[in-house]
């Protein structure tokens, strides 16, 4: 049993050192520990400092993305065999501490991805408007992703080897909201574990406020929304448009029956353009539906291509089991003086 566990590291020669001494260098039930830190471009000493403590280097000669860090260090891992990844992050927000209770239930075969919930309402630099835009989308997310997670934007995360191969990502900007969403509609089992975070070290860089954090989060839920349930998206506007056109003609059809010869041209103009979105808006659910099942095919090939590429997608031994071997028949009694 191996678990890497991944630093996505941007600018933290500072804070870096707090996290590595932090690691566990054992965990139960794990056999072999590596610790891998992926560089984003950084500028100052990160990669040498994490050299210093003994963890494995990838580094970006530019700035990629948290995105595309994470993924780089999944591929890492899971071409090293990896049966669990565990993502935190080199500013020394999550208590690296926990991370056994974090791979816990994966390795009881309980779940395939494990969060750790940083108990939002709780934390005491964030703004009360904060905490109710963090609860907001993660309600978003749980009603996309069919979950009930108490804190879907959190960082700190495990996945086992076999979630990994089924989870794809396509966004620059942050993984953790349409990772989640992917797991739920894929029906991979997802729970969370609440954790204490350290107190705050520094500014996030991802984005340079709320506001932006908020529209590009919006994006990749909608997105991913629109992957896995396009009907949930144009059928409520098909909806939404038709009720409204229909309107115009009806409140034309009154008034001419109630004896009112004006003229309403403008009124069913409005209808018919309502109506016309109405139309469009199922066209465009039916080919986001029919772009969903091939979405679902290549999918299935990709996964066919990771175990090729990365090996079979092994579970945690715990969860194997093995049929009792078949009992030898007994040999019938023979008489020795028999030939």
């Amino acid at each position: 049993m191996k678990v890497v566990i991944q630093i996505p590291c941007l600018n933290e020669e500072a804070t870096l050192p707090l996290v590595m001494e932090t690691i566990p260098t054992s965990i139960p039930g794990v056999d072999e520990l590596e610790v891998l830190v992926i560089d984003d471009g950084s500028t100052d000493r990160t990669a040498e400092v994490a050299r210093s403590y003994g963890a494995t280097v990838i580094r970006h000669t530019r700035t990629m993305g948290l995105a595309r860090s994470f993924r780089d260090g999944v591929d890492h891992a899971l071409r090293g065999g990896a049966d669990i990844v565990v993502n935190t992050d080199g500013d020394n927000q999550y208590p690296q501490e926990r991370i056994p209770d974090l791979v816990a239930p994966i390795l009881a075969g309980e779940a395939e991805i494990v969060i750790g919930d940083r108990q939002t309402q709780t934390i005491a630099h964030f703004s009360p408007f904060k905490k109710t835009m963090q609860r907001f989308g993660s309600w978003v997310v749980n009603q996309a992703a069919g979950t009930r997670l108490p804190d879907a934007a959190s960082g700190f995360r495990a996945y086992s080897r076999f979630a990994l191969y089924r989870l794809n990502i396509v966004t620059q900007f942050s993984y953790c909201m349409e990772t989640i969403i992917q797991a739920g509609n894929k029906r991979l089992a997802i729970t969370s574990i609440p954790v204490e975070t350290n107190p705050k070290t520094r500014e996030s860089r991802l984005f340079k406020n709320v506001f932006e954090h908020m529209l590009k989060s919006g994006q990749a839920i909608l997105r991913s929304y629109i992957m896995f349930k396009p009907w949930g998206i144009f059928a409520s506007l098909a909806t939404l448009f038709g009720i409204a056109g229909l309107f115009p003609y009806v409140r034309f059809a009154v008034l001419r029956a109630l004896g009112d010869d004006g003229n309403h041209i403008q009124s069913l103009m409005l209808g018919l353009a309502l109506l016309s979105g109405a139309l469009i808006a199922v066209a465009l659910g039916v080919l986001s539906d029919l772009q969903k099942t091939n979405r679902i095919l290549a999918e299935d090939q990709l996964e066919r291509l990771k175990e090729q590429q990365y090996g079979p997608a092994r579970r945690p031994a715990v969860m194997r089991e093995e049929p009792a071997p078949a009992a030898a028949p007994e040999e019938p009694l023979r008489d020795p003086a028999h030939r």
